[in-house]
Order: C-alpha cells, then structure tokens, then sequence
C-alpha cells in the first residue's frame, strides 16, 4: 500500500528489545536447576503481563504487547538451547560450573558462584562461567593458585575453598 493512504498514527516504529546477557557465539548455554527455573518463572510473568495489558489504548497495547512478545521470543531461544548442569554432579575436588569458590587475591577474600549468563548477578555473588575471573579458576583444584591477567596487569589467586 501507498504511504499516502496510511494515516500517521499508523507510522509506528519497531519497539526496542533490550538483549539479553551475552552468550558467546558456539558456547553451550549452561543453566543450573535453579537458572532454569528462573527463565520459566520469567517467562510465566511476561505470559501473564501480557494478558493483563490495557485493553481500552489500542495504540499502547499493541506496542506493549511487541515489547512482550520481543522479550519472550529472547527468553525461549534461551530456555529452548539450556544445557542444564547440575552443581551436585560436578567433582567436588575442582572448580567446575556451580562451584561457589572462595579465593584470595592480594589478600582480600573473595567468593562467589558460577553460573549461566543468564543467572549472573554480581550483587548476589554469581559470576556467568565465560567470564575471565570464572574461566581462570575452572579446572583448578582447592590450594591451587592461578596467574588471573587483569589488562596488563597479572594477579595471583589462590583457591581457598570450594564448594556446591
């Protein structure tokens, strides 16, 4: 159709879907039970959201609803590629995905957890497994100290404790 014989309320652009976390391209999108639990949970809220929006601003809704839609589309592909690794069967011996890890570094103790990307919250202390600092210490076993390069600059850690 023409443009001229479309009215400009009609114009609307393409909402912007916001990305997810980075998942690199070729890597296995590993979840924990609890990751995977969360991305269905997420995806009920939005199924939900989306079936209580306005229906008396047609306008509003439909741009609501392509945000909605947008996200779900996202949160599918992810849920749909999950690779669920359960922390209990990984070697208790060695960090692995799940581990939550104790280190030192220049002596500050840090701890967190690895985790999926999607599950990654640096204020609940879970780091995404491709992260450096994550992809340093995996292999490594408990007492073992690691070269991490920051930049130029090179640290030393020391894996004080591991746990799932």
């Amino acid at each position: 159709m023409s443009r001229g014989f479309v009215k400009e309320d009609d114009q609307e652009e393409a909402p912007m879907i916001p990305p997810r976390a980075a998942l690199p391209a070729g890597e296995t999108n590993y979840v924990t039970p609890m990751g995977l639990k969360e991305l269905k949970e997420e995806e009920e809220e939005l199924i939900k959201e989306r079936a209580d929006l306005d229906k008396e601003n047609d306008t509003e809704r439909r741009r609501s609803q392509a945000v909605i839609d947008g996200n779900l589309k996202l949160l599918r592909d992810r849920i749909n590629t999950a690779r669920i690794l359960n922390p209990k069967d990984q070697p208790t011996d060695e960090v692995r995905f799940g581990a939550l890890v104790e280190l030192k570094q220049d002596g500050n103790i840090q701890k967190f957890q690895i985790v999926g990307v999607d599950e990654a919250d640096v204020k609940k202390q879970k780091i995404a497994f491709v992260a450096p600092i994550a992809k340093a210490v995996t292999g490594k076993k408990l007492g073992e100290k690691v070269d991490f390069k920051l930049g130029e600059e090179t640290r030393k850690l020391e894996i004080l404790k591991i746990s799932y």
